[in-house]
């Protein structure tokens, strides 16, 4: 089985294929960043719970957007597995043409994951992870372009840290859009109001590639937005990791483990 580990700025997600549909996942938190023997201890034991034994993972492949990390849990899981970990990045070869020399693998592996899944016409990928990131790509696997936001959490985190009086709230839809109270009020503007930039944002992209383009929602806060709007049209958590997956099955071949 393939473990898949998507290393980002606020967790570290990993993925478990035992089939094409049949995926366990869980994740940990990226911070505090631990030292190479903090992980062996940690991801040592891991597996059990999830009913795993790690003598059944037979190949691993990393993404990460946090270089401090990428080495240390490469030789953790390394020390685990007794084989080595394939690293992938921007540069890992694929169909997709970009012309950035510093594209995050987060964003590469969600132009692979649309590109090479069951999706048609142009695409527009969008993240909701700690940056809010939306990525454009054409039927023929050429990036457009990108666009960076702060993300959902980190937004709502900022706002409740440099306030006196706003609480932490949970994101959630309000039944109306003109909050009654202090947390409604937040949530009409942390769901409502980023609902409208995502909107306008997707009709902006759209403008630009000339047609409707399939829209893909994923991260950790995508399936709030989904049922929201008609101009998303599939929310995956896993699109970013599934990416990675289809990068190892391109280039397990040259991989020397």
């Amino acid at each position: 089985m393939l473990l898949a580990v998507n290393i980002g700025n606020t967790n570290i997600r990993f993925a478990v294929f035992k089939s094409e549909t049949d995926i366990i996942t869980w994740t940990i938190n990226s911070k505090p960043y631990r030292t190479e023997y903090e992980f062996f201890a940690k991801f040592s034991n891991m597996y059990k719970p999830f009913g795993i034994n790690k003598e059944e993972i037979t190949d691993i492949v990393i993404g990460s957007v946090v270089p401090p990390l990428t080495t240390s849990i490469k030789i953790a899981l390394q020390r685990i597995h007794k084989f080595k970990p394939m690293v992938v990045d921007r540069n890992t070869p694929s169909a997709i043409q970009h012309s950035s020399n510093q594209m995050g693998t987060d964003l590469y592996a969600n132009a692979v994951a649309a590109h090479y899944q069951d999706y048609k016409g142009k695409k527009i990928v969008i993240d909701f992870g700690t940056a809010l990131t939306f990525l454009g790509i054409n039927e023929d696997a050429k990036v457009g372009g990108v666009v960076i936001a702060p993300g959902i959490i980190t937004a709502l985190n900022s706002l409740v840290g440099e306030t006196a009086q706003l609480p932490t709230i949970e994101l959630k839809a309000p039944k109306n859009v003109l909050g009654s109270d202090t947390e409604t009020c937040m949530q009409s503007g942390m769901v409502y109001g980023f609902l409208s930039m995502v909107e306008g944002m997707i009709d902006r992209i759209n403008k630009e590639f000339g047609e409707e383009c399939f829209v893909i929602s994923t991260g950790g806060v995508g399936g709030v937005y989904k049922p929201l709007t008609n101009k998303i049209n599939a929310d995956d958590r896993l699109h970013t990791i599934k990416g990675l997956k289809i990068l190892y099955e391109l280039n397990k071949d040259s991989f020397e483990k």
